[in-house]
């Protein structure tokens, strides 16, 4: 019964949610274009909130849980599991104040309505994962932006998504030229849950209901691990010891 509500529901979403796109794609050129990054920087918040939005049309509720009191004066590393394009817009929007950028895949740098012009402008890393001699440049420039301009970098090691919720294991190559490139952060684990229940059914309809956690765990500081191996089996067990079966 669930499953035949969600097809006019999700008919409704694809809409608006395309909408929100559209729209915020022509504010984020004006915004960046004529004012610069500080302007452009509040477009794309008003982005995340709105898909934020979008998604309660089919009765998603989101909980973020972070206890902890991060200086926004500082290069972070948010690393976290991944689970669907539904974990971007919240991370975006929670951790605002730290101006989160992502890595992600060349392929998403084009045809996408504002996300493709925010990873283009807005200090995020498109890297080609089949190509080293772009992918590896990109990311220790985008290390070097993050560290000088104490903004976040966002990481999901995993390196692709899971359709089931299982966690995948760490690619670690990524890390580890953000640690080099990036001394002086903290690193933010965080474990997201039930991201994946949204396409449940696959990319349409969408799922119904959907209660999506994140939770922050304790920030690690690179510099006090000199085994740098030891700081991402750390993350990637206190991560992975949280993702709900």
């Amino acid at each position: 019964m669930q499953k035949i509500l969600s097809y006019p529901l999700s008919v409704i979403y694809v809409i608006v949610f395309f909408l929100t796109l559209c729209v915020f794609h022509v504010l984020q050129w004006l915004s960046f274009n004529i004012f610069g990054y500080n302007v452009h920087k509040k477009v794309v918040d008003g982005l995340q909130f709105s898909l934020i939005c979008c998604a309660k049309l089919l009765g998603t509720r989101f909980t973020f849980s972070n206890p902890y009191n991060i200086d926004s004066n500082q290069p972070l590393i948010i690393v976290s599991n991944h689970q669907s394009l539904h974990d971007i817009y919240p991370i975006t929007w929670y951790m605002r104040k730290h101006h989160p950028k992502f890595i992600s895949k060349i392929e998403l740098g084009h045809g996408i309505p504002s996300v493709s012009y925010n990873l283009r402008h807005g200090g995020g890393a498109l890297i080609d994962r089949k190509n080293p001699r772009q992918s590896l440049p990109a990311l220790m420039k985008f290390g070097e932006y993050i560290e000088n301009t104490k903004r976040a970098a966002v990481i999901f090691p995993e390196g692709t998504r899971s359709k089931n919720g299982e966690p995948k294991p760490f690619q670690t190559r990524g890390l580890e030229i953000l640690f080099k490139k990036i001394p002086s952060a903290t690193v933010v684990p965080i474990t997201i849950n039930n991201s994946w229940k949204m396409l449940k059914y696959g990319n349409f309809p969408m799922g119904l209901g959907t209660h999506i956690t994140f939770t922050v765990h304790k920030p690690l500081k690179v510099s006090t691990f000199v085994n740098k191996q030891d700081l991402i089996d750390r993350i990637e067990q206190t991560i992975t010891n949280s993702i709900e079966p």
